[in-house]
């Protein structure tokens, strides 16, 4: 047994989402080896209204893909459209009516959208869709409300998280590069977003855990008598405040077995969760911690509500990340070895997912040879192809992508239009 939560530890991604039915239904579609590991490729890509596009279909075979072009040409919408086939926001967390197709001065020019893709997992096709529906609200209340739709075969799938057992995608953006620098919340949410990428479950309680938190505050600065329903709001944290740190402190185990290694030329890292909750699971089973978070809860009640927001919880935790060889933390490592440690979790993530899913995830790689000298950009395209993913990779250069040597499908992108070299 598990001792931080008291059940038995994850050692596949039929026990991440044990009981799921989706799980059957993917194994049933696509008739899968559980043992066997293939490859999850894009084999036909349609934009309809998508950021710069109108419409643009794509056709590619099952290879890394180069896009190359200007900046603004439209290289990141092509990754964020990809980043759509799997459960989330996209890589940029957009709202669903901004991704619309807009004119070069930004005018909003259509609110709904769709991507549609022909994957392959081994020889297996799947015809996955999604798109926002916008439904107006006639009265004064709203100005209506946005709804994404995702369909499998044809089929429309009643969560999101449906989607997270046929499709399976990581990626590093620009943004990503002051990942170590920047605030606690953008590395809990990236941590989330692996997690999310292993079992989409995952993503359940996070939504729960912040919609109490947000009624927690609420009752607390309205200065409500109902202590009835604070205490119920309370137990609501507790139970999945509970359930995300376990997570999280699970999968940082099983990552931290690839993690630790080098990379190529990538350094390995030392990675853990730093906070309250994860302290009181190191040495307490989770029905005791989920007592103790109760608790603490209802002490703080009176400085929660002067301070404006619930002090305690998984939600204030931070993601740390210290270079394997040196011991250094990666807020202090220089900007090439915190990209060069970013992107050594990236491959580390794919690896686990490919060992627990059976196929290789989508890899979408924005920019991602900034930062990185000669040696290091050879290094990361060999890892590529010896992994088998599919990889989607920009740059403004083509020349940055000369060591793929034939071994990719290359396309130029100016003003939304892509061409085939």
């Amino acid at each position: 047994m598990n001792e931080i939560s008291g059940r038995v530890p994850y050692s596949n991604i039929s026990e991440c989402t044990a009981n799921d039915k989706q799980l059957n239904a993917r194994s049933a579609l696509m008739g899968a080896d559980e043992d066997a590991v293939d490859q999850l490729s894009v084999n036909r890509l349609t934009l309809t209204n998508f950021r710069c596009y109108k419409h643009q279909r794509i056709e590619i075979d099952n290879r890394p893909v180069l896009l190359t072009g200007p900046n603004g040409a439209g290289k990141t919408n092509l990754l964020e459209a990809l980043s759509f086939l799997i459960p989330g926001k996209g890589l940029r967390r957009a709202r669903l009516r901004d991704v619309g197709r807009c004119a070069s001065d930004g005018h909003p020019l259509a609110v709904q959208w769709g991507v549609s893709a022909e994957l392959l997992v081994g020889s297996n096709k799947i015809e996955v869709g999604t798109g926002s529906e916008y439904k107006s609200i006639s009265d004064n209340r709203s100005r209506g409300r946005d709804k994404r739709v995702i369909k499998i075969n044809g089929t429309i799938l009643k969560s999101q998280a449906e989607l997270g057992t046929y499709t399976s995608a990581q990626w590093l953006t620009p943004q990503m590069d002051r990942l170590f620098l920047e605030g606690a919340s953008g590395r809990r949410r990236f941590l989330d977003q692996i997690i999310c990428g292993l079992d989409p479950g995952h993503a359940g309680p996070i939504a729960a855990y912040e919609h109490s938190v947000r009624n927690r505050n609420k009752l607390l600065q309205e200065g409500s008598s109902d202590r009835g329903w604070l205490s119920s709001v309370e137990e609501s944290i507790a139970r999945h405040g509970v359930a995300i740190a376990v997570r999280r402190l699970e999968v940082i185990e099983r990552l931290q077995v690839i993690c630790e290694k080098n990379s190529g030329s990538f350094p390995g890292s030392l990675i853990k969760m730093v906070g309250q909750i994860d302290e009181w699971l190191s040495d307490a089973p989770a029905l005791m911690v989920e007592d103790r978070f109760q608790a603490r809860l209802y002490d703080t009640r009176k400085s929660d509500a002067n301070s404006g927001y619930t002090s305690t919880g998984p939600h204030r935790s931070d993601f740390n990340v210290c270079h394997s060889e040196t011991g250094m933390e990666a807020a202090i490592c220089s900007t090439g070895e915190q990209k060069s440690l970013l992107i050594g979790i990236i491959l580390a993530v794919a690896k686990l997912q490919t060992a627990l899913k059976g196929f290789t995830p989508l890899l979408l790689l924005d920019e991602i040879t900034a930062h990185l000298d000669a040696p290091r950009r050879a290094s990361l395209f060999q890892l590529i192809l010896e992994m088998g993913a599919q990889a989607w990779i920009t740059g403004t250069e083509k020349e940055l992508f000369n060591l793929f040597d034939g071994k990719a499908q290359h396309f130029s992108i100016e003003n939304g239009e892509l061409i085939k070299i």
